[in-house]
């Protein structure tokens, strides 16, 4: 599959990352040469330097025989360009980037008229992310299946936690819930795990469920189900538009600080409901004036991660029960992790799984069973994917236990109808179902290849 990247910014660069690990053909498109030449030196991709809306830079990437050209350039109106002068030349699929939330209001028309396969918004897809975790506080991470009926959610065991020192087995046995554990990060080490694993205290853990099964789960641990009513968020940009947008929704009250007084006027007539305060959020007497002490949650959104994260440690000393923090660089994530903040999302990550999901569809789009939604777990060392199986073949209606699963490899959850669906040995898959497939492989695009 022929793959023309515009843009080696972040959302480009991982993009480029993770589509060549996968043996794509990728050639990067950017105008700046020195970017150019250290993506060059990592990746084994072909990179042009030049204008990706040139029609000449176009044809010498080869895009009228493109199977696919995504445009993450840093304007929207660039990106939305490229694509239809992409497509002109005669590219198969294009996808956009495009973050202006009044041209991504009409994107359903702009789609249309520019042939655009897809178009996705790094802040949209942020602030989904952190409103599914603030409407389920319990978890660090949520992530949703089979169109919100199907959670996968991470989870830290605690010192005082009932499933310490169980195997999954005896929590199974114990609880009678259904639920499937289906990674567990320890240390470094990550485990797609059976019912002899045993949960030691420090564990992160994934478990899948429909969300009603996971509420009574996290209740039967003793976790209060408390709902989140008041949020501070810090950083008045688009995620926090889109954010407090869907809080207000929902009915929690918001408060945002914004040092950009400019930005504040707009943020008071894009959001009456919300409470707009005009200040320096890492100003911590101000965060104790604003009454940080009395948010259920907190959110720290602003363009640095720095800064996201010593006021995400700022709000964990003063103890407000839920913490989010925007932090877009890879490796910072994962050294704060381990440092009890609770949930860390990266727009750039979210773009990237989005776009992830769609290649593997079209690669696969012919087989029996095609990709439906993807998300990278446990910093991108596992994936959750979702299959639609569209036809009979070799593996449906035989008992799971018979099929030829390969280790690392586990299936998580099937959605039959309107049943959800925590599979045993004895369970089958028929045409029609949405299976969820966790696992260690990076290389997965069709169902039978987790099955030896």
């Amino acid at each position: 599959m022929k793959i023309v990247i515009i843009g080696d910014g972040k959302v480009g660069h991982k993009l480029a990352v993770q589509l060549s690990e996968e043996n794509y053909d990728i050639t990067l498109i950017d105008q700046n040469e020195g970017k150019l030449k250290e993506a060059l030196n990592k990746m084994d991709i072909f990179c042009i330097t030049g204008n990706g809306a040139d029609a000449e830079i176009m044809k010498q990437a080869d895009v009228p025989r493109a199977d696919l050209v995504i445009a993450c350039a840093s304007t929207d109106e660039m990106n939305m360009l490229s694509c239809l002068i992409a497509r002109r030349l005669g590219a198969k699929h294009t996808i956009a980037r495009v973050r202006n939330p009044i041209y991504y209001r009409q994107i359903g028309m702009l789609k249309e008229d520019l042939q655009l396969s897809m178009a996705v918004n790094p802040e949209l897809a942020a602030s989904n992310e952190i409103l599914r975790i603030l409407l389920f506080p319990e978890a660090n991470k949520v992530e949703t299946f089979m169109k919100g009926r199907v959670e996968l959610v991470e989870y830290a065991l605690g010192s005082d936690q009932p499933l310490t020192d169980l195997s999954l087995a005896e929590v199974y046995r114990k609880f009678q819930i259904k639920i499937l554990v289906c990674a567990v990060k320890r240390g470094k080490e990550v485990y797609i795990p059976d019912g002899n694993f045993v949960l030691r205290e420090g564990d992160r853990i994934h478990i899948a469920a429909g969300h009603q099964d996971l509420k009574t789960f996290f209740k039967s641990l003793g976790r209060k189900n408390a709902k989140v009513k008041k949020v501070i968020i810090c950083g008045g940009g688009h995620v926090c538009f889109y954010l407090a947008a869907q809080l207000l929704k929902v009915g929690m009250q918001v408060k945002i600080i914004e040092r950009n007084e400019k930005r504040c006027e707009e943020l008071c007539e894009l959001l009456p409901k919300a409470t707009i305060l005009h200040g320096n959020a890492a100003d911590h007497d101000l965060l104790l004036e604003e009454g940080i002490g009395d948010a259920d949650a907190f959110v720290a959104l602003t363009g640095m991660d720095e800064e996201n994260i010593i006021m995400a440690f700022f709000a964990k000393t003063i103890g407000v029960p839920k913490i989010i923090a925007k932090v877009n660089e890879d490796m910072r994530a994962q050294m704060i992790e381990g440092l009890g903040i609770d949930s860390i999302v990266s727009a750039k990550s979210a773009t990237a799984d989005e776009i992830m999901g769609y290649v593997r569809a079209r690669n696969n789009s012919y087989s029996s069973a095609n990709v439906e939604t993807m998300y990278h777990l446990v910093q991108g060392k596992v994936e959750a994917l979702e299959f639609i199986i569209k036809k009979e073949c070799e593996y449906t209606q035989l008992p799971l236990k018979d099929l030829p699963i390969k280790k690392n490899n586990l299936i998580a959850c099937i959605g039959r109808k309107r049943d959800v669906i925590i599979p045993n040995g004895d369970d089958h898959l028929e045409a029609g179902d949405s299976v969820i497939v966790v696992t260690k492989d990076h290389i997965v695009s069709s169902f039978r290849d987790i099955l030896g």
